[in-house]
């Protein structure tokens, strides 16, 4: 594994699915980034991406900006991965397994022309802490949407 291509993998108790769909709402990015990166709400796209579908979304890296996006590789309730204004991509993949789901998060610029100053400016290791944290933040988000759907069909039943 390049040092430009890092990943972390957490076992979250939601099904696929239910985890698959939070992420493939762009509106939910500000919600669950742990990188400290995403801001804002300012989302232009669709609520539900979709293999080709493109997204804006409210940025800050010293100043801010809006980061536009396209999916380059969907597979429903499995994989999406989106390539942002740049030659690297973001990519959340979903593996059932008994009980719930593995979500595995990578950051892949293996193939950028921009790599030196990416490492200059720390984005490896900048990127390995805020998929650590954007994949805590999917859990606790994921399991408080499960328990509140829970107690809704509890009380309905």
């Amino acid at each position: 594994m390049s040092k430009f291509r890092v990943s972390s993998s957490r076992f979250i108790p939601v099904p696929a699915q239910s985890l698959f769909d939070i992420v493939a709402d762009p509106r939910q990015h500000p919600r669950i980034d742990g990188s400290g990166s995403v801001k804002s709400a300012d989302v232009n796209g669709p609520t539900k991406l979709h293999l080709g579908s493109t997204f804006g979304i409210g940025m800050k890296f010293g100043k801010s900006y809006t980061m536009t996006n396209t999916v380059t590789e969907y597979e429903e309730g499995r994989l999406i991965t989106w390539k942002p204004q740049g030659d690297y991509t973001w990519s959340y993949a979903f593996t059932p397994v008994d009980g719930g789901t593995i979500v595995t998060e990578t950051w892949d610029a293996s193939t950028s022309t921009r790599r030196f100053m990416m490492g200059l400016l720390g984005f490896p290791k900048r990127n390995q802490r805020g998929i650590t944290q954007t994949l805590q933040r999917l859990h606790d988000l994921a399991l408080e949407a499960h328990d509140d759907a829970d107690r809704q069909s509890t009380s309905t039943s």
